[in-house]
């Protein structure tokens, strides 16, 4: 098959409009309650009243589609999203007033997400034992659920966020240190709907879907303590960046001084039913189907991508050359797909995020290198503290970059990905994809 690099990228697209189709949060929601029929019916009939909680990027089509299924059998709810993420899809009737969507602060968590979880909170105390509590939870959980453990701060959670996020801490190590310094995550939300039974429907966003850990597990058994969430402060040196009353919490709890979140075992899950409804799988295995439907030999690589993220995108391209060399078992033009979540150790001021760092230094690793395209995005339409999900990176993109009088070493070594990539026009935009299900790396060979 004979491509341009244009054409590659119409396939890329395609493959991106796929992955995203395949997790849409609405049908997601849809597709479960239609297989559990009976379930919709028992939860219609009870005495009690439906509350409907949540938090995530993806928790507003998800709260319209559970509007549509239970309609006015929904007595309260609020969910939370991040800003600009209220869109619901025009198939779907908005939520009824009982349900209200609140945007909040994300990755750094802000008043506006302080006060939706202290509503949430107070919806869940007052709930009985006939009542049934619908949550909905989805990547950025964590951020916008955000309700500190007395007496700390929203300012010592803010000032928290930040320096886990400037060390590179991976999301599993910032949610285990979050459980910690909260008063909903890791279980604890469980803890306040308690004794209603919970049914909690999760779009998974973290490598492997472990329950505990996509969006600090607000309701499943927590089996990290304090003193994990210690071991990590001690690993990366974060004691002076961190704000004195969470050292002294963490520390407390790590002595045995306060009550650490629930466990494994603890009766109050009983009632408790999780369930992932989404995950990175489905949108890479779409992602295949739509690169065979272009001529492509697909292969899902992994769903476990994590690292560095610079050091993630030289393996890429290193992948990228062995499908060029026909080291692989798929014949070109052919197509591997990764999936995960990288992280950025910030060593300079520039703007950027793991995906636009990840195609970046891919980039300089497949310079000079024909008929290769590596394409790095977030699902969610959003890759840091950007408008941009991602970028593209071939062979030829530090050779227009020279032309063009940029250098992309100095812009990888500032962390400025997202500057470099806009002056190439290589940018991934999709907007607010109101669905996420973590990172897909495509690598596609011809």
């Amino acid at each position: 098959m004979t491509l341009s690099t244009f054409e590659a990228r119409q396939v890329a697209w395609q493959m991106i409009q796929a992955a995203l189709a395949a997790v849409d949060p609405a049908a997601a929601v849809k597709n479960y309650f239609n297989n559990q029929l009976e379930l919709v019916s028992q939860i219609k009939s009870t005495p009690g009243r439906i509350i409907v909680v949540g938090a995530g990027k993806a928790s507003a089509p998800m709260a319209a589609a559970v509007a549509e299924i239970f309609d006015n059998k929904i007595a309260a709810g609020l969910v939370i999203v991040k800003y600009g993420y209220t869109t619901t899809p025009s198939t779907l009737h908005p939520p009824p007033s009982a349900l209200r969507i609140v945007e909040a602060g994300h990755p750094v968590p802000d008043e506006a997400g302080l006060r939706a979880a202290q509503e949430i909170a107070r919806l869940l105390r007052d709930a009985t034992e006939e009542d049934t509590v619908l949550c909905l939870i989805s990547g950025g959980g964590s951020a916008l659920l955000t309700l500190p453990a007395e007496p700390l701060t929203l300012a010592d959670l803010q000032a928290t966020t930040e320096a886990l996020l400037a060390a590179g801490v991976t999301i599993n190590g910032v949610n285990t240190i979050r459980k910690h310094l909260s008063a909903v995550n890791g279980g604890q939300l469980a803890r306040l709907a308690a004794p209603a039974t919970v049914y909690a429907l999760i779009l998974s966003d973290v490598v492997g879907d472990p329950l505990e850990v996509i969006a600090s597990g607000p309701t499943v058994p927590d089996p990290t303590t304090f003193a994990d969430a210690w071991a990590i402060i001690e690993q990366f040196q974060l004691q002076a960046a961190l704000p004195a009353a969470v050292v002294e919490r963490l520390q407390a709890g790590r002595a045995g001084m306060l009550p650490d979140t629930p466990k494994p075992g603890d009766p109050l899950f009983e009632r408790v039913h999780n369930v992932i409804i989404g995950n990175n799988r489905l949108a890479a295995a779409a992602a295949v189907k739509a690169a065979a439907a272009a001529g492509f030999a697909g292969q899902v690589l992994t769903t476990f991508m994590e690292g560095e993220a610079r050091e993630v995108g030289r393996v890429a391209a290193a992948l990228a050359k062995g499908l060029a060399r026909d080291e692989s078992s798929l014949t070109r033009p052919a197509c591997l797909v990764m999936g995960g979540e990288t992280t950025v150790t910030l060593r300079g001021r520039g703007k950027g995020g793991r995906n636009q760092e990840m195609a970046l230094a891919a980039a300089l690793a497949l310079a000079g290198w024909p008929n290769l395209l590596i394409t790095c995005f977030g699902t969610d339409g959003s890759d840091g503290p950007t408008d941009a999900a991602g970028a593209f990176a071939d062979g030829q993109t530090v050779a227009r970059a020279q032309a063009a009088g940029l250098a992309p070493v100095e812009y990888l070594s500032h962390n400025d990905a997202y500057n470099f990539f806009a002056a190439l026009d290589d940018l991934i935009i999709t907007g607010p994809t109101n669905t996420n299900v973590n990172d897909l790396t495509f690598i596609l060979a011809w």
